[in-house]
C-alpha cells in the first residue's frame, strides 16, 4: 500500500446544542485551502463521538446532527477532495458514542459493581462511557459501516479509520460467559484485559474481513492511541498504522520516537500523528508554535513514517486559515523531501532495544511504556546512537548490541537467542532484574549469584579508567535500588560502594540519603564473553534523574563494542540524528534536528524557537562505499565532503532546525 505523507486528521466531534451545523461549508474553497496547504489526504467525518452522523444516511437518517444544515457534507468534502487529487478516509468511532450510550444503557461494560465504565475519568457531561464489543452494539456498528459503504459507494472510499478501541475490565454477563469459553477465570482485572484483549483481536477480524469484502484493499486502521507489541496479533487486520502522539497531549515527547522506532519494524507503513493544537484534541482557535510542528512532522519522516496533523473543523464548517498557512508552511518543506523519503526510509541502526512491553500488564504504565524505555530512549538519542525498538521474537542478527532495560522478563528462548547472538561476536547490554531467573540464586548468562534486593535504597558507584572513564574518582549515587549479586564466572567491571545506613527507623542524615562509608559493596557491574550486567536500574534512574554518570557509564560500554559508529557529531545532545537508506542502498537520507524542548508551561513542554548550529561536522561511517553526491534534500544545493578512514564527513555551515542530506551512491 502506498502512504500519503502529508495528512491532515479534520476531528467533527459537535454537540447537537450547537446550531447552523455546516452552514458556511464551501466545497471548492474546503478544496482549494487544502490544496494551497500541500495536504494530500485529509480524514473526515461519518460520525462523531457525539454519536451524529455527517452523511445522508440511507438506514438511520435519525441519527443525522439534528443541526446539520447540508446532509451530503460527508460526500461534498469526498467530491471536492477527489477532484483535486486529496484522498479523503472516512472516519468513525467505535467505543465512544454519547448517543448510543444514552439509548442503550445495556451496552456499555460495566464495573463490578454494575456502573457503567468512564475510561477517561472525567465528571460529566461527557461521552467516555465505553461500549462493549460483545453486547448487541456489534451488529449495531456493523450495520452502520455497510450504510456508510452503501452511501458513499466503495469506489470513493480511500479508508476507513476506526477510532477507540482498547481493552476493557468488563464485568457483562456476556464479557463473563465468553472467559468462561476461553478458560480465563473472572477472578481479577488482569485476566479480564487479557480475555478483552482477546474479544478486540476477534472484532478486528471480523470488521476487516466486512469491509474487504465490500472494498477490497482499502486503507483501514484501528487507532487505541499507541502501537506496540499487543497489536502484532491483529496485524493482518490493518492496511498500515497510525501513530497518535500529540506531544502536548498527554503523549509527551518521548511517545513517538519509542512507538515509531518499534512500529517500523512491523513491516506496515507508517504514519505519524501530532496536532496542530497547542495542548489536546479539541483545543479550538489555537495554533502549534510553528517551530514545534517542524520539530515533529521532521522527526516522523527521519523515523520513516509519513505525516498526519490533527486538526477540528469549526461547526459553521469552515477551516482556520491560520491553521493551513501553518500546516502548509511545514508541508511544503516536507514535499520538497517526500519523494526521496519513500524512497530510502529503511533504517540503519546498529543497536536493538528491547521492549518491556512485551510482559507488560495493564495498570503498571501509561501507555504501555515503561519508564526504562523511556530512560533507554532519551540516552541513546542523546548519544546520538541509531537504534530500533525491538521484541525477543525479531531478528537481531543485524545489530551490534542488544540492550536489555532494566525490567526485561526471563525465558529460556530470549537467553538461548541472546547466547547465540553474542557467539556471532554481538554484545549485550542488560541491567537491574532484566534475564534474572526468579528462585534460583545462579545466573550463568551473567556469571553472578542472584542474592536479592540490595541492602541500602540508595548507595554508590565507583568510576574506573574502564567505565566511567571520563568522571572523578570518586563516588556516584544511585538514586534507585539495585540488585545484590556476587560474581562467579565473570569479571568485576564497576564497583558499587556502601552507605552508612537507610533513612528508617532512628537512622538518617541531612535531608535526603546518608553518604558513602566507603567500604566497597557487592559489584554494580559484571562482563563476561560478550555479556555486561549492571546491578542497578541504570535506564529508571536516567529517566528520573538524568544523571550524567549514568549516561557516561552506558556511554563507555557502546563506545568499547561499537568502533564504527554510523553516526557522529560535534552539536549539543539535543542535536537529533537518523540514517535510512533505500532497499538497494543506492541512496542514504540524514537526518539532523536541532529544537529545544523547554518547560515554560505548567502542563506541557513546548518547542517555540529556533537556535541555529554553526560550523557543524556531521560524520557517516560508509565503509569502502563511494558517493557520488551530497545534496541539502530541502533547499537542493550541493554539500561538499570529504572521505577520511571510511567515514563521510560534511562540514555543515548554518543548521536552522532541521536538516535533510540526501547521500547518493555510485
Amino acid at each position: 500500500m502506498s502512504i500519503k505523507q502529508r495528512q491532515v486528521h479534520l476531528d467533527f466531534h459537535t454537540s447537537e446544542h450547537i446550531p447552523n451545523i455546516g452552514i458556511d461549508f464551501k466545497k471548492e474553497e474546503f478544496a482549494e485551502q487544502l490544496k494551497k496547504a500541500h495536504v494530500d489526504s485529509i480524514t473526515c467525518f461519518a460520525r462523531c463521538h457525539h454519536g451524529w452522523l455527517y452523511y445522508p444516511s440511507k438506514k438511520h437518517p435519525e441519527l443525522i446532527h439534528p443541526e446539520l444544515k447540508n446532509h451530503n457534507l460527508l460526500l461534498e468534502q469526498i467530491e471536492a477532495c477527489h477532484e483535486v487529487g486529496i484522498d479523503v478516509p472516512i472516519y468513525t468511532t467505535v467505543q465512544w458514542d454519547g448517543l448510543v450510550a444514552r439509548e442503550h444503557p445495556e451496552w456499555l461494560s460495566i464495573d463490578e459493581n454494575g456502573e457503567p465504565m468512564n475510561s477517561q475519568g472525567v465528571p460529566e457531561p461527557h461521552f467516555y462511557y465505553t461500549l462493549c464489543l460483545n453486547s448487541g452494539y456489534r451488529d449495531y456498528f456493523k450495520d452502520h459501516l455497510l450504510d456508510i459503504i452503501e452511501t458513499v459507494q466503495p469506489e470513493n472510499i480511500d479508508g476507513i479509520f476506526m477510532d477507540i478501541l482498547f481493552k476493557v475490565n468488563c464485568h457483562c454477563d456476556k464479557c463473563q460467559s465468553e472467559m468462561a469459553k476461553h478458560g480465563i477465570p473472572n477472578d481479577s482485572d488482569v485476566n479480564r484485559l487479557k480475555y478483552s484483549e482477546i474479544m478486540l483481536s476477534e472484532f478486528k477480524d471480523e470488521i476487516s474481513a466486512l469491509i474487504w469484502e465490500k472494498i477490497p484493499g482499502t486503507g483501514i486502521f484501528y487507532n487505541g492511541s499507541h502501537v506496540g507489541f499487543a497489536d502484532k496479533e491483529n496485524l493482518d487486520s490493518y492496511s498500515h498504522l497510525e501513530l497518535e502522539s500529540l506531544p502536548s497531549g498527554g503523549w509527551g515527547y518521548d511517545h513517538f520516537p519509542i512507538t515509531a522506532r518499534y512500529a517500523r519494524n512491523l513491516n506496515k507503513p507508517i504514519i505519524g500523528m501530532t496536532g496542530k493544537f497547542h495542548t489536546y484534541w479539541g483545543d479550538f482557535h489555537s495554533l502549534k508554535n510553528k517551530e514545534a510542528l517542524q520539530f515533529e512532522c521532521f522527526n516522523m519522516l527521519a523515523l520513516g513514517a509519513g505525516c498526519s496533523i490533527g486538526d477540528q473543523l469549526h461547526p459553521n464548517g469552515k477551516l482556520s486559515p491560520a491553521a493551513y498557512d501553518l500546516i502548509g508552511s511545514v508541508y511544503k518543506e516536507v514535499e520538497t523531501i517526500e519523494k526521496d523519503s519513500f524512497f530510502a526510509n529503511k533504517p540503519q541502526t546498529e543497536i536493538g532495544l528491547l521492549t518491556p512491553e512485551e510482559t507488560w500488564v495493564a495498570g503498571e504504565h501509561s501507555l504501555r511504556i515503561d519508564p526504562s524505555l523511556i530512560g533507554a530512549n532519551r540516552l541513546l538519542q542523546e548519544l546520538n546512537y541509531q537504534f530500533d525498538i525491538i521484541d525477543s521474537q525479531m531478528d537481531f542478527s543485524k545489530y551490534k548490541v542488544i540492550i536489555l532495560p532494566d525490567v526485561i522478563k526471563y525465558s529460556d528462548e530470549l537467553e538461548n537467542k541472546l547466547k547465540e547472538f553474542t557467539k556471532k561476536g554481538g554484545a549485550v547490554l542488560s541491567t537491574y532484574q532484566s534475564l534474572i531467573k526468579e528462585d534460583t540464586k545462579e545466573q550463568p548468562f551473567y556469571g553472578v549469584n542472584y542474592l536479592g534486593e540490595a541492602d541500602y535504597d540508595r548507595d554508590f558507584i565507583l568510576p574506573n579508567d574502564v567505565i566511567g572513564k571520563n568522571l572523578p574518582k570518586e563516588e556516584f549515587v544511585m538514586y534507585l535500588k539495585g540488585e545484590k549479586v556476587e560474581n562467579t564466572t565473570s569479571d568485576v567491571i564497576l564497583e558499587s560502594v556502601k552507605s552508612y545506613f537507610n533513612r528508617e527507623g532512628e537512622t538518617f542524615c541531612s535531608h535526603q540519603h546518608a553518604p558513602s562509608q566507603q567500604e566497597k559493596g557487592f559489584p554494580a557491574g559484571v562482563y563476561q564473553q560478550g555479556v555486561y550486567y549492571f546491578s542497578h536500574p541504570l535506564f529508571r534512574i536516567y529517566r528520573k534523574n538524568a544523571a550524567r554518570w549514568i549516561k557516561e557509564i552506558i556511554k563507555d560500554v557502546l563506545e568499547k563494542e561499537i568502533t564504527e559508529k554510523l553516526l557522529t557529531h560535534n552539536g549539543p545532545t539535543v542535536f537529533l540524528t537518523t540514517v535510512n537508506q533505500s532497499e538497494d542502498k543506492s541512496v542514504a537520507m540524514i537526518y539532523g534536528l536541532n529544537y529545544v524542548m523547554k518547560k515554560n508551561s505548567e502542563d506541557i513542554y513546548i518547542i517555540d524557537e529556533i537556535i541555529p548550529l554553526y560550523q557543524t561536522e556531521l560524520k557517516y561511517y560508509i565503509g569502502d562505499r563511494l558517493v557520488a553526491e551530497v545534496e541539502n534534500n530541502v533547499t537542493k544545493e550541493k554539500i561538499d565532503f570529504t572521505i577520511q578512514d571510511g567515514y563521510l564527513v560534511m562540514n555543515l555551515d548554518k543548521i536552522e532546525g532541521h536538516i535533510v542530506l540526501k547521500v547518493a551512491f555510485h
